[in-house]
């Protein structure tokens, strides 16, 4: 190729991709060009995931060697053409975050490194009310990628009987991620309680394989069910995003029938454009049906009256909430009594994990 730029062609704009050669996955032999054209080639699929969301940018500006960082914040030389979107941290604080609204702007964060796009599940116009539940399966020691898959079908059975659609990806790791597409009625706390809600039932019919334990000492050799990946401030990589592991996997979405058979080494840098060339977007109407909450709050209010089950912890970053357990593990607990002292550990977190303390400014 050469050169020190390349521009690439995008929705009617020219993006300007510096230093095309620069090899970001050493194993594969990808470089910066490979990336920005692998975006290029599934557009309308990441876009659609992007849309009008306030989006974390997780940069490797030297490659999946290279050091790296998440800008939460949008960076000073944005390009007017690319809007943001204001949202709040827990905290109180605030940030102003890209919002993709066409590939260009994916491909301008592209050549400033950025392999993974983690979008708020909330769209500018209104940051306070998600749009989508999103459920991440994770696999725990000891259990693998087929646990994860079966949780999955499990997991429909159960969002069915509530009224839920799900729509399953490959998280690019190990796990599974599936967003539930929802009306944005309810607040931040309104989802994750919907979630923990959908997190038990699914605990209640397979307990000897799926758990909700948040502390990493009592969950076993299970899939735990992240329920706080719904809480404020909590993000999930995008749909199409790209990982940064040394065979530069990417998040795949799936269909359900796809789910059985589907291997998350099949999706990969080099091969979802002859994918998305062949199947398009199978997500692209993900959004067409916006699901209620109603059930799940109910299940919710139900778990709470009949058998004691209230709030969980929230992340560690995370202000106190009213009704929440004290964040102390167990066996720490045992061993100080009533203390808070494992409050500030960090125990969460899976293939999607939130990016922790905010804000990564870059």
């Amino acid at each position: 190729m050469g050169g020190d730029a390349v521009e690439l062609s995008a929705g009617g704009r020219t993006v300007r991709i510096s230093h095309p050669d620069k090899v970001y996955f050493p194993e594969r032999g990808f470089t910066k060009y490979d990336v920005a054209s692998y975006y290029l080639s599934v557009a309308d699929g990441v876009v659609r995931a992007l849309r009008d969301r306030p989006t974390t940018l997780e940069r490797y500006p030297d490659g999946v060697g290279g050091e790296s960082f998440f800008q939460k914040r949008a960076p000073k030389n944005l390009p007017d053409w690319i809007p943001t979107g204001r949202i709040s941290f827990p905290s109180g604080r605030y940030a102003d975050e890209i919002c993709p609204g066409e590939i260009a702007a994916v491909l301008w964060a592209a050549n400033l490194g950025c392999l993974t796009f983690h979008p708020w599940p909330v769209r500018r116009a209104d940051t306070d009310h998600p749009d989508e539940l999103r459920i991440d399966l994770d696999p725990q020691p000891g259990t693998d990628y087929a646990d994860a898959v079966r949780a999955a079908l499990d997991l429909r059975e159960v969002l069915a009987g509530l009224g839920l659609t799900g729509w399953p990806k490959t998280s690019g790791g190990r796990g599974l991620h599936v967003f539930v597409p929802i009306a944005p009625r309810w607040t931040f706390t309104q989802v994750r309680r919907a979630a923990i809600a959908v997190a038990r039932e699914l605990e209640r019919r397979s307990p000897r394989t799926i758990t909700t334990a948040w502390w990493k000492e009592e969950r076993g050799e299970k899939v735990f069910v992240d329920y706080n990946q719904t809480a404020r401030d909590r993000t999930i990589a995008s749909a199409y995003s790209v990982r940064p592991r040394a065979h530069a996997p990417v998040s795949a979405p799936l269909t359900w029938e796809e789910v059985p058979g589907a291997v998350p080494r099949d999706f990969d840098l080099g091969s979802m454009p002859g994918r998305y060339a062949e199947v398009g977007d199978v997500h692209a109407g993900m959004g067409d049906e916006p699901c209620g909450l109603e059930a799940a709050l109910e299940l919710a209010d139900r778990d709470e009256r009949e058998h004691g089950l209230g709030d969980l912890p929230y992340p560690p970053e995370h202000p106190k909430m009213k009704g929440e357990p004290k964040r102390v593990q167990p066996s720490r607990a045992r061993k100080e009594g009533t203390g808070e002292g494992g409050a500030r550990k960090r125990s969460g977190g899976g293939d999607g994990a939130g990016e922790g303390p905010e804000p990564a400014t870059g």
